[in-house]
């Protein structure tokens, strides 16, 4: 009977394993379709802005890059911190109630370029916003799927308050930080989401929202796996994770702390600005006021603040991950039981892009020409808004 033998080959080499660079670029040409719907809706609220702002004999570049807390910023950028103005009633607004992330990045363009600060500042605010859409879509198409996750990204950037995300002002920063943050927590990347929650508590004070994601998070993990029986053991990443997360609003508060000689020093200077936390007594005493003196002004702002808890029930009942859930219902704390001016709480909130998942979620199951439709009338209606409050002498 004939030998059998087996023929063999050379060996055949294993698959290389994709570089980070490769997995960016894949990641970004998913993303793609949702980068580009972002910047065309934001596009047509610059576009708005430049036409009423010109009309008006305003000048569009004045209005994003110079004006209100954009001010505040430039000078940090460019002469550090210690500026304060003393008001008439004894207040004193200290430069040291603006975090540092941004002016530092605005100091830093505008050194290696030939950018002013407040350029630098409005160049530093539209990578963000870019960065911002990016994680957004890919937190949406992790749960709802790609088409959600850039219905998600167009609506976040025709939110009623839009126009402060082409502003040199941190909600931009904030918002790509806080997004990636907890993208990083529902893929696992404890330490990835750890520092970036870090870098958001230098950009401003609302991480608390992003640590309140990450740290009970991993507590839930930890109790169902010990009610489960299977143990819990701690993951070294998981642990690094959890202390960097609090880290950079912690630096900051205890830098002004050092600086000004006294533990409650940055409270201080919060309070200074009319700034602090009162369980939310302020806005309700500033809805009691317009009831009593403007009953549509009052209803109106009973029907927004009802519209957002609606939209926090209807994320509880779509069952969205953990992190996402919680960081969106930490976000709507944070801007409400705080004191302070009441026209900045919708662009405190903004950064919550989880209340618009139940409109991406719906918009994503229309028929294309539909959904386009209904996001188009979104962008105009911002754009209006937009122009009109930018040309109005108070500030978002």
């Amino acid at each position: 009977m004939p030998e059998l033998t087996t023929r063999t080959g050379p060996p055949v080499a294993a698959p290389a394993r994709p570089t980070l660079t490769t997995r960016a670029a894949a990641a970004l040409r998913a993303a793609a379709p949702a980068l580009l719907a972002y910047a065309v809706v934001r596009a047509v609220g610059l576009i708005v802005l430049g036409i009423t702002a010109t009309a008006a004999g305003k000048s569009p570049h004045t209005l994003l890059s110079a004006r209100w807390d954009s001010l505040w910023y430039a000078r940090i950028a460019t002469e550090g911190y210690g500026y304060e103005i003393h008001l008439p009633n004894g207040d004193i607004h200290s430069n040291l109630a603006f975090f540092p992330l941004l002016p530092a990045l605005e100091r830093a363009v505008s050194t290696v370029t030939p950018l002013t600060v407040p350029d630098a500042g409005l160049l530093v605010s539209w990578l963000a916003s870019l960065a911002a859409a990016w994680g957004i879509y890919a937190t949406g198409a992790r749960v709802y799927g790609p088409r959600a996750g850039v219905a998600l990204a167009a609506l976040w950037g025709a939110y009623p308050t839009a126009f402060v995300q082409s502003m040199a002002y941190t909600e931009t920063l904030f918002t790509a930080l806080a997004a990636w943050a907890v993208y990083a927590v529902l893929t696992g990347r404890w330490v990835w989401a750890g520092a970036l929650a870090a870098l958001a508590g230098l950009t401003r004070p609302s991480a608390a929202a992003v640590v309140a994601a990450i740290w009970i998070t991993a507590a839930v993990a930890a109790v169902r796996a010990l009610r489960s029986g299977a143990g819990w053991r701690w993951d070294a990443r998981m642990l690094l994770g959890l202390a960097l997360a609090p880290l950079g609003w912690l630096s900051y508060v205890l830098w002004v702390a050092v600086r000004n000689g006294g533990p409650f020093a940055y409270f201080e200077v919060q309070a200074g600005w009319g700034n602090g936390f009162d369980g939310g007594w302020a806005l309700a005493g500033f809805v009691w006021e317009n009831l009593r003196t403007n009953a549509a002004a009052g209803l109106g702002l009973i029907a927004a603040l009802a519209l957002v808890f609606w939209l926090l029930w209807r994320c509880v009942r779509m069952g969205l991950p953990l992190p996402v859930l919680v960081y969106a219902v930490a976000m709507v704390a944070v801007s409400l039981v705080t004191a302070g001016y009441f026209g900045s709480r919708p662009r405190v909130m903004m950064p919550a892009f989880p209340l618009l998942l139940p409109a991406a979620v719906a918009l994503s199951k229309l028929r294309p020409a539909a959904a386009t439709a209904l996001l188009s009338a979104a962008a105009v209606a911002s754009a209006a808004y937009g122009a009109f409050t930018l040309l109005g002498p108070g500030p978002p």
